[in-house]
């Protein structure tokens, strides 16, 4: 058998009880955080409170080695990763791969950042497009791929979800501001008025948490703002229902003329 647990959106209490008692059962349990991590708490507290041995696996244990498939042969095997476990393509794989080799799966959810940064800025979740993620840009590397799609969505009148790189390893987590600096670079590069300073934006940070950040405006004004620690990420609304702009105006604190006027 062959457990893919999401651990959820913040820290360690957020995992589900059937994900609690699954780790309970498991003969061995292993976690990756290379897609993403808990901000809060650690694997260590959850260990102490259950009572178990959590691993954690590299990218070249999962992908390469294939650890979790080889223990899963003729063992209960636990793999446990923030969010929900079947966003990140190396988990689907994992699950495919599981299935070819005739091993049992049990998928057990959990929150996910792409329902809770739009349900947090009160934005209709249906009316969002694909979903883009900013990189840390290099000196040979400065795609414009993350901007191609927001204007994809625009185009079909559809809200654009931005995660914002993580490179765990390293310990580097990109800021709401440095995504919004890369899409005002971006557009200056092609000068197509897709992503200007009044362009509206939202900055969702420490989803999950006690206390998220909801902030909605124009961009000149959201670059400059400190919105505390990581994780955050972007969202670039297209046309809003009454509902959604009064939504983004209490609960993110967006300019009134939202309602009125395109911004």
């Amino acid at each position: 058998m062959l457990y893919l647990i999401g651990l959820g959106l913040y820290d360690e209490q957020d995992i589900s009880l059937k994900g609690v008692e699954a780790l309970k059962k498991a003969d061995v349990i292993y976690a990756e955080f290379y897609t993403s991590r808990l901000f809060q708490g650690s694997i260590k507290s959850l260990e102490y409170k259950l009572g178990v041995q959590i691993n954690v696996l590299k990218r070249e244990e999962v992908e390469e080695e294939n650890i979790p498939l080889k223990e899963a042969q003729d063992k209960d095997v636990a793999f446990v990763c923030a969010g929900d476990p079947l966003i990140a393509t190396t988990h689907t794989d994992l699950m495919i791969q599981a299935r070819k080799r005739d091993i049992e799966t049990t998928v057990i959810h959990s929150s996910s950042i792409l329902t809770a940064a739009p349900g947090l800025a009160g934005l209709q979740a249906y009316k969002f497009g694909k979903v883009t993620t900013i990189p840390f840009t290099e000196e040979n590397y400065f795609p414009h791929s993350p901007y191609l799609a927001i204007r994809k969505n625009l185009e079909e009148k559809l809200h654009s979800l931005v995660l914002l790189d993580i490179q765990a390893h390293r310990d580097r987590y990109m800021t709401a501001n440095q995504g919004l600096e890369y899409l005002l670079q971006v557009e200056k590069k092609r000068d197509e008025g897709i992503i200007t300073g009044d362009t509206l934006a939202v900055v969702v940070a420490r989803a999950g948490s006690e206390e998220p950040v909801v902030r909605a405006d124009i961009i000149s004004k959201l670059v400059d703002e400190d919105f505390g620690g990581p994780l955050h990420c972007l969202i670039i609304p297209s046309d809003l229902h009454f509902m959604e702009a009064e939504a983004l105006m209490v609960l993110g604190g967006a300019p009134e003329r939202i309602l009125r006027t395109p911004l």
